[in-house]
């Protein structure tokens, strides 16, 4: 029997990632990686990674400008409030074989962050977010696959080479359906 990383179906998945299972269509979130940030039974919330903007947040934002987050990098965080700005950081502890976020962070404490050795600093705009028992009603349905962070693997690869990687790391015949065309014609 294969181990697969996906077995875990745990109660609280805050910290985890979520990919798009490779048959889902629906364009909010085909072939996207989410890192959930909160998960409880009131319902579930997190950013989309894998989707820059190709804009720092000094371009995106006038209040930072000209400021130590001008050149945070934004992407599109998710279908809900698509207007609202998060900052999150995060970095792998390695003595502690752990995954430290901070999500929302004010500016502040942003700025505090920026240049400290091992910290990845982001900006989104909107969020991923489930109601009561919707996003576990997705999994029984195996909308999602879950994945721990791991490493540095959030700094390898960025867009869908992202989503692909961790797929692969899950499961090989993931990757191959993941490495699909999107138009099988050109096949």
């Amino acid at each position: 029997m294969k181990e697969r990383r996906t077995a875990r179906k745990a109660d609280r998945l805050a910290g985890q990632l979520l990919l798009a299972h490779p048959a889902l269509r629906d364009p909010n979130f085909k072939r996207t990686v989410i890192l959930l940030s909160a998960h409880d039974a009131d319902g579930a919330m997190g950013v989309v990674l894998n989707r820059p903007l190709d804009k720092q947040l000094g371009e995106v934002n006038a209040e930072f400008a000209f400021g130590l987050l001008a050149g945070v990098p934004v992407y599109a965080g998710g279908p809900v409030e698509p207007e609202q700005l998060i900052i999150v950081s995060w970095q792998w502890l390695e003595a502690d074989h752990a995954f430290q976020l901070h999500f929302g962070i004010d500016p502040d404490k942003a700025r505090d962050l920026v240049g400290s050795p091992g910290v990845t600093l982001r900006a989104f705009l909107g969020y991923a977010g489930w109601g009561k028992g919707q996003l576990e009603s997705e999994m029984k349905h195996d909308t999602w696959l879950v994945s721990t962070v791991e490493g540095e693997i959030l700094g390898y690869s960025d867009g869908v080479a992202l989503w692909r990687q961790i797929l692969g790391s899950i499961d090989p015949e993931l990757k191959l359906m993941a490495d699909e065309p999107e138009d099988p014609t050109v096949n």
